[in-house]
């Protein structure tokens, strides 16, 4: 017999035991239950509680029979606890039901607290009724789902299969949390902007495209909310943060995902310099907060964020580990040939920032493991950044770097409306040349710089990479419940 016949097998006999069961005046899919404890709290706090009636719901995740007598483990969103269940403690009837019941079903107990020979603390059951019937089994060897598309395709099986998951996740709300409670305690403002643009805007990805029927236009998911955050400073608000959903149409991999969270946080009178402040104190405050130690291992190798953390420019960076030194390369054409000579194809007529930025990101983004922010990046791949004053070729920008992963993105932003509509045309052209990661033109954007916009420092985080830092994980979707997966046929 085949594996899915097998399953279509346990599935049909499940199926009868609930139609079995109504006829005998028994509902399998119960309403609610009222719950003293849970597994955890009882597995503490065992010293109060012996002796004690406790009532707790979970899944059945083992079971053993002793003749009259069974042993079996619940689940709840705390843990494991085990019950001890006995046809002289609850009738001969219901000890029967209960052996009738399948791994996956979730019951609800009531009894005394005790521990057992073995020194497990256990509930001696009194009474129980069933809450919900499973219809499908779990894995056989259920404390060891190791189908990692199957755990991302189901993630609801691996979170009832695989404990530690749960952990993950639970940690991740509390870092979510911690990053909100920072923020605001610094005197931001969280607020809400849209989520479909007419326009795609704030960074450069190729944007999903969606359609509104009622005003018959096409509009765009949200490929960033820089753009909506910084006409807030321009309507007066002076720090103001967004954490929410961005979705950007490219391509999957271990660390990119097509919808993904992210924050961004705007103060009006301040710059880079102070951004990498910020970042620097939200990250130190958010591991002291959620792990208790700025001393992580992650995917087996130490990494220490205990600050200040290093910072290099990017053309400090390239020299370092790309061994190129950009400072004696004047020409588009003389950076072109290097990056022949490192084997670095490039399409159209790249500036020499384009090289630059394209030997980093190819040759030097692996080596930093971090934390370590990297300064200073060409003007021709920033184009919402302000220019460097001492050297306008270069912008006010950074990004940090944590176990070779970018994080976080950060510039003193552009107010100058005039060029700022010269780097919309620039991206435009791009545009239309065939880069559909290029900037739109955003003339309301330019329209509200126009008004006036006060000097500011922008700053955005990727937070399910942040994540995956604090939580050991080796993929983004380890980290997001529901992954973008291609749909089985």
């Amino acid at each position: 017999m085949s594996e899915t016949e097998r399953l279509s097998d346990q599935i049909a006999i499940r199926k009868q035991k609930v139609a079995e069961f109504r006829q005998r005046g028994i509902e399998p899919f119960a309403e609610k239950c009222l719950t003293t404890h849970c597994s955890q709290e009882i597995l503490d706090n065992f010293d109060f509680l012996e002796g004690k009636s406790v009532s707790l719901s979970g899944r059945m995740m083992t079971r053993r029979g002793h003749g009259k007598a069974s042993f079996a483990h619940l689940q709840d969103e705390k843990g494991l606890i085990q019950i001890y269940i006995r046809q002289d403690n609850v009738g001969k009837d219901d000890y029967q039901f209960f052996k009738e019941l399948d791994i996956g079903d979730i019951l609800a107990v009531e009894g005394e607290v005790f521990k057992t020979r073995t020194g497990e603390v256990t509930i001696s059951v009194s009474n129980f009724r069933l809450l919900t019937k499973s219809l499908r089994p779990l894995p056989e060897k259920w404390h060891g789902l190791k189908d990692v598309e199957l755990r991302y395709r189901q993630r609801y099986l691996d979170l009832i299969v695989n404990p530690d998951i749960r952990k993950v996740f639970t940690l991740r709300s509390k870092i979510v949390q911690a990053i909100r409670t920072y923020l605001t305690e610094q005197g931001f403002l969280e607020v809400e902007t849209p989520v479909m643009h007419t326009i795609a805007g704030g960074a450069n990805a190729r944007p999903f495209i969606t359609h509104h029927n009622a005003l018959d236009i096409d509009l765009y998911l949200r490929i960033a909310t820089e753009l909506h955050l910084k006409r807030l400073l321009v309507g007066g608000f002076e720090k103001v943060f967004e954490l929410g959903r961005v979705f950007r149409n490219e391509g999957i991999s271990t660390s990119h995902n097509p919808e993904f969270t992210s924050v961004e946080i705007y103060q009006a009178n301040a710059d880079y310099k102070d951004m990498m402040d910020l970042t620097e104190n939200l990250v130190v405050y958010v591991a002291q907060k959620t792990l208790g130690t700025l001393k992580l291992t992650y995917q087996g190798k130490d990494i220490d964020l205990t600050p200040p953390w290093p910072r290099l420019t990017m053309e400090e960076a390239v020299k370092k580990y790309a061994f190129v030194d950009f400072s004696q390369i004047k020409s588009n054409e003389e950076a072109l040939k290097i990056a022949s000579g490192c084997g670095l194809s490039m399409e159209g007529k790249p500036s020499r920032g384009e090289i630059m930025a394209a030997i980093f990101e190819e040759f030097c983004e692996d080596k930093l493991w971090g934390p370590v922010f990297v300064l200073d990046y060409p003007v021709e791949v920033s184009p919402l950044a302000r220019r460097k004053q001492d050297d306008p070729q270069f912008t006010s920008r950074f990004e940090l770097f944590l176990c070779c992963k970018e994080v976080a993105n950060a510039f003193t932003e552009l107010t100058d409306p005039l060029d700022q509509r010269e780097r919309f045309e620039r991206q435009e052209a791009q545009r239309q040349a065939g880069d559909e990661e290029a900037h739109m033109m955003d003339e309301d954007f330019v329209r509200a710089l126009e008004y006036g916009m006060p000097p500011a420092g922008g700053l955005g985080i990727g937070v399910d990479r942040l994540v995956m830092m604090l939580t050991d994980s080796p993929s983004i979707r380890d980290v997001i419940l529901f992954p973008t997966l291609r749909p089985r046929d």
